[in-house]
């Protein structure tokens, strides 16, 4: 098979790229070392915690050894161990630093092991993992993942409280040394206490003394020293779309954008971007827990994708990153998993109204016209315009009721999301307004009462991006800014609009059908019950009041073993789930006592209706 980067010359997609493209498989070397490394660790741990666990043949014969050699190497044991556990999981990825700093604490523990534990066996197997890593040194080449000093302060606090547990455990484990009977309080005391390197209030009897001290040292030690490290340690900051970048996927969208609703949404300033060899076609990127998510398809030109999905391949390659496309169309996903050999799997449908077939008569539509109709007698107006032509105070008021009345501090948002209202850049984008006349300033956004925003959708549509709207208001907001928007569309020279994603919509349409099998019944009532979170079912019920057509759209991953951690990823990029740490002294903005919820943007907000 080969393909045409226009402008480029005709090129093969052999196996070989197929092979490479999917990454690591579980039986490689890597993932047999990681799993090693954590086993050796615990071994390590358990040999510098507990003190049965050291015994062997030659135990008798070192005990009469001078110096004090047994405590340090059980506080190396358990450094060593600390540290290959905290290593497993980037030995698994293929992190060049991983395998540096575990071909330097292999030895070390093995060396712990020999003086501590006397356990030759021990030891070979530490040294023969050291030996493997160093064989296989070319298969550990990946670059490091975005990252930014706030990892310190998630290491300082996770790592301390597995050193308090941990630390506990090293008190507790020597009963028949213990001088009389310390409280929990005392032993947590003696914890804290030895993490700073200073005698606590329990006593041993004998060498145990030393042996608690020294291990928790080094407990404190390793969590003061890896906090440091990653704190001071150069960053390496999330890609972001650079002006150039910018500039040159608008030019993209310019000749292009109408292929596919989503493509606007590239030019979020918080995505990453590669183009192919040719410059005629590009992926937007954002990496979230190691997982390089792409949204929609590729931007430029059909005969170009590939290029730029080889690009998009070989950077999650460098960086062993978990490659995935969230929301591509039917035509994306099918160049997607011919050119790399991933899977597809339909995620839901987009609703698409045409503009020419839209019309509010009809008993279908009696709903949504009386309730626009009612919402108009209660004194409420709306006015439709491209962002271009709105003044900047105006724009202002807008983007400061737009966030007031957001109900979450976070921010959600990635595959159908701009991020961003009133930006000069985006004058072709549309915004639709309801005001209630005669409204007072006592609302936050005085007589503002609701907002929807759209972005271009090439030269002859738009795609809904946010929807927000005051509480006070009455119920159906959302649905008289979109039939505003629809009846506007023509005078703005649209033809077709792209209203909310519906996840799992034929799934949910089926299983209500006369005939569904019990399987898609009990399928459907799954999805119901998880709408009472994510809001699959109503917002699926409220796209059908527009009789849309729909649009199916996919998700493409590498093997359904990465199903579960490319969802998890999905979800921290839209902001339904926050594992980061809250950022200290971070001033709160103040909500009004009627601000709504914001959901997903691919689950815009919806009135009551």
């Amino acid at each position: 098979m080969s393909v045409t980067l226009d402008g480029d010359k005709s090129v093969s997609v052999p196996q070989r790229v197929r092979r490479l493209l999917r990454g690591p498989r579980p039986e490689s070397v890597p993932a047999l070392v990681g799993s090693a490394c954590t086993v050796v660790g615990l071994i390590d741990v358990a040999a510098g915690v507990f003190p049965r666990f050291r015994h062997s043949r030659m135990h008798t014969l070192a005990e009469v050894l001078p110096g004090a050699l047994g405590p340090f190497a059980a506080a190396l044991s358990l450094s060593a161990g600390m540290l290959l556990l905290l290593l497993a999981h980037g030995l698994k990825r293929h992190k060049r630093r991983a395998w540096r700093a575990a071909v330097i604490l292999l030895p070390a523990g093995a060396a712990a092991q020999f003086a501590y534990r006397h356990s030759i066996v021990g030891v070979l197997v530490s040294l023969a993992l050291c030996w493997l890593l160093v064989r296989h040194r070319d298969q550990f080449r990946a670059l490091p993942d975005p990252r930014s000093r706030w990892r310190a302060l998630a290491n300082f606090v996770l790592l301390g409280a597995g050193s308090l547990g941990l630390g506990l455990i090293v008190v507790s484990v020597h009963p028949g040394r213990v001088v009389g009977d310390p409280s929990i309080a005392d032993r947590l005391q003696h914890v804290l206490y030895g993490l700073f390197g200073v005698e606590g209030p329990v006593g041993y009897a004998g060498r145990t003394s030393w042996t608690v001290a020294y291990s928790l040292g080094a407990l404190g030690l390793l969590t003061a020293v890896t906090t440091i490290y990653l704190a001071f340690r150069p960053e390496h900051p999330a890609a972001r779309l650079t002006e150039d970048d910018e500039s040159r996927l608008r030019a993209l969208l310019e000749r292009h954008g109408g292929r596919d609703s989503l493509g606007h949404f590239a030019l979020r300033r918080d995505k990453g971007v590669v183009f192919s060899p040719s410059g005629k076609a590009a992926v937007c990127y954002r990496v979230v827990s190691g997982v390089m998510l792409a949204g929609g398809d590729p931007i430029g030109d059909v005969e170009a994708w590939p290029g730029a999905i080889e690009r998009f391949m070989d950077e999650a390659q460098a960086h062993s990153w978990t490659p995935a496309v969230m929301g591509c169309s039917e035509t994306g996903g099918q160049v997607w998993t011919r050119e790399t050999g991933l899977t597809a799997l339909e995620l839901g449908d987009e609703a698409v109204v045409d503009v020419a077939d839209f019309s509010l008569a009809g008993r279908a539509m009696r709903n949504v016209r009386q309730m626009v109709k009612r919402i108009e007698r209660n004194g409420y107006e709306t006015r439709v315009r491209r962002v271009r032509d709105i003044g900047g105070t105006e724009l202002d008021r807008i983007r400061r009721a737009a966030a007031d009345w957001r109900g979450t501090d976070t921010e959600r948002g990635f595959s159908m999301a701009l991020g961003r209202i009133g930006d000069p850049a985006d004058g072709d984008c549309v915004i639709a307004t309801a005001h209630l006349t005669g409204s007072g300033a006592h609302s936050p956004g005085g007589d503002l009462k609701a907002v929807l925003h759209f972005v271009p959708w090439g030269p002859d549509g738009m795609s809904l991006e946010l929807m927000r709207r005051d509480r006070s208001a009455d119920p159906g907001m959302n649905e008289l800014l979109i039939v505003a928007s629809l009846q506007a569309a023509e005078r703005l020279g649209v033809a077709r609009v792209s209203l909310n994603f519906a996840m799992f919509r034929s799934a949910l349409a089926r299983g209500e059908r006369l005939g569904a099998g019990p399987v898609l019944r009990c399928w459907r009532a799954l999805l119901i019950f998880l709408s009472r979170w994510f809001q699959i079912e109503s917002l699926y019920k409220f796209n059908a009041k527009f009789k849309p057509r729909w649009e199916p759209r996919f998700v493409v991953f590498r093997t359904s073993r990465d199903l579960p951690r490319i969802g998890i990823a999905a979800m921290r990029a839209e902001g339904f789930v926050n594992l980061s740490l809250p950022r200290p002294f971070r001033p709160r903005r103040p909500r009004p006592c009627g601000h709504t919820r914001r959901t997903h943007p691919e689950q815009h907000e919806m009135s009551a209706a």
